[in-house]
């Protein structure tokens, strides 16, 4: 007879241990981590599941499909995609330079954070919806007509128009301003392409186009001004807008479109644009049309109704542009054919890049001798390229330059006379104390191309440089390194403007573009003010001392 199984014998209970007391602590944690996710939901910034990984804990979620591979696996796919910021929803044959161009930069150092990219993605969801073409712009359209704004609309939009002989510089750093703050309010970011601005850029946005089609109701865009009728100042004057109870306006009272003027020219009354108080009151207009020559963006960073986003989107204040080029700005197929056979050609071979870009300003009483040396004072004392040898005669003919030099500087002017050819003979007639060859290179087909367009061109190619010597205040050089993502080297003006400047350049510590001419009215004070000394990462330019930017 089988005799019956025994049970297992059961041990008693562990006695107490001297840290047992830990557990309600553990369960303190565990209900605290639990909360989280619907603590996010209920914040104003409202972060995604992707976004918590900022405040150092690990979500892990499961595919339903583990067998599947994400498409971004591979580090070739994520660096196309530039860490997430791009969306892969737009055709690579549609525009090459989105998906290419990544390829002609080293990889950047400064990956955009999981919320700028949650972000993005809900952005361009809602610029499906709404953009030129849908069936809700043509709704919004016809409030136009309308003297007043209407409440409860399903899209709000915000126009952006250029300036009138401004450059394309001024024109791209205005455009990113532009958007981060159509980011920020909700609004579907529209772009009024002029003649001169025609075929230079891909459409950002999948599945929509970002351009302002005819017919638009508000007539002559690019005739309004600071003395426009429905100007934000202007409207304020005339109480059409009223700010005293910002929270208590309705949209209903409020005219159908505003102008806002953020142009050098600005006045007081325009600049209230960075006060609280009016975001309020502007958030409710449907329609906003802006035209600005200016990177406005360390303003935005000014209003406190703007601060909790922003420092989501950008946890390191210093790579704004930097992202926002990256996302909006691709050269259309027609300029990347230019742009890379340039850089297929000349470039590519080289180890090293430097990129010089040189701007003159009106009024500047100091000759094109004294700023070349200026140049070669630079680049000489900062190691950045090798000083020559003026008793030693080169003896490497052009040929033999190209093929053995390992470094190259590519010399961006309206005067190429004055500076890449000098540049040129230098190191071409002298031998380097290094014994190092040095080849320079000058973007050609200046009388083949239309300005603009030449400007983006040398723009691009200023942005695949490792190293970035500009003048000060160029806004074509901000543009330039803000895309390369590196901290370039400023060309100082001479104080008196008469004699070099000493020291010759610095390398500034943020690579922010500047705000040249920044508000003077401080809104937290209610009166004049220094701006600079707000915020800890708003402060003045290297190059501009009344200037703001951003620093980390």
């Amino acid at each position: 007879m089988d005799s019956k199984p025994t049970r297992p014998h059961r041990r008693p209970p562990p006695l107490p241990s001297k840290t047992s007391g830990v557990w309600p602590v553990a369960l303190l944690v565990v209900l605290c981590f639990a909360a989280l996710p619907l603590f996010l939901a209920l914040s104003r910034a409202r972060p995604t599941l992707s976004d918590v990984s900022q405040m150092g804990v690990t979500v892990t979620v499961h595919d339903e499909d583990p067998a599947g591979t994400p498409p971004e696996s591979s580090p070739a796919n994520r660096d196309r995609l530039l860490g997430g910021l791009l969306s892969p929803d737009i055709g690579e044959s549609a525009c090459l330079s989105r998906y290419k161009s990544s390829l002609h930069r080293k990889p950047s150092p400064h990956s955009p954070s999981p919320y700028l990219v949650s972000r993005l993605r809900k952005y361009e969801a809602l610029h499906r919806k709404c953009g030129p073409g849908t069936l809700f712009y043509k709704k919004s359209l016809m409030q136009l007509t309308s003297a007043y704004s209407m409440g409860l609309v399903e899209c709000t939009y915000l126009v952006w128009t250029p300036c009138g002989g401004s450059h394309l510089g001024d024109r791209m750093l205005s455009m990113a301003s532009a958007f981060l703050y159509a980011l920020l309010t909700h609004r579907v970011f529209v772009v009024h392409v002029t003649d001169d601005m025609a075929g230079l850029f891909c459409e950002p946005f999948p599945a929509a186009s970002w351009e302002l089609p005819a017919g638009f109701l508000v007539h002559n865009l690019t005739q309004l001004g600071r003395g426009s009728e429905h100007s934000y100042a202007n409207l304020l004057c005339a109480k059409k807008i009223k700010t005293d109870d910002p929270a208590g306006v309705r949209s209903e009272s409020l005219p159908s479109y505003a102008y806002v003027h953020l142009e050098h020219d600005y006045q007081q009354s325009d600049q209230l644009f960075f006060c609280d108080d009016d975001q309020t009151v502007l958030a409710k207009v449907n329609w906003l049309i802006l035209r600005s020559n200016l990177y406005f963006t360390p303003g935005l960073f000014l209003v406190p109704q703007f601060e909790d986003e922003l420092r989501w989107m950008f946890p390191a204040r210093d790579t704004v542009f930097h992202h926002i080029g990256r996302y909006l700005f691709h050269p259309s197929n027609k300029v990347w054919e230019l742009i890379t056979r340039y850089h297929t050609s000349y470039m590519a071979k080289f180890e090293e890049n430097i990129g010089i870009q040189i701007t003159t300003f009106a009024g500047s009483k100091v000759s094109s001798e004294e700023y070349f040396k200026q140049i070669v004072a630079c680049t000489s004392q900062e190691k950045i390229l090798p000083e020559i040898d003026p008793n030693a005669t080169s003896s490497a003919n052009e040929a033999a330059l190209a093929t053995t030099a390992s470094k190259a500087v590519l010399v961006s002017s309206a005067q190429p006379s004055e500076y890449a050819e000098k540049l040129k003979a230098m190191y071409y007639e002298h031998a380097t104390v290094t014994g190092e060859p040095v080849s320079v290179l000058q973007p050609a087909g200046a009388g083949k191309q239309a300005p603009n367009q030449k400007a983006l061109v040398e723009m691009f190619l200023q942005s695949y440089c490792d190293v970035s010597v500009v003048s000060g205040r160029s806004t074509v050089g901000y543009v330039g390194h803000g895309l390369a993502g590196v901290k370039p080297w400023l060309l100082l003006t001479p104080t008196n403007r008469t004699a070099s400047a000493n020291p010759p350049c610095i390398q500034t510590t943020s690579m922010e573009p500047c705000f040249h001419a920044p508000p003077s009215y401080d809104c937290r004070a209610k009166k004049d003010g220094d701006l600079g000394a707000v915020l800890r990462h708003v402060r003045h330019c290297e190059d501009v001392g009344d200037g703001l930017k951003l620093y980390d």
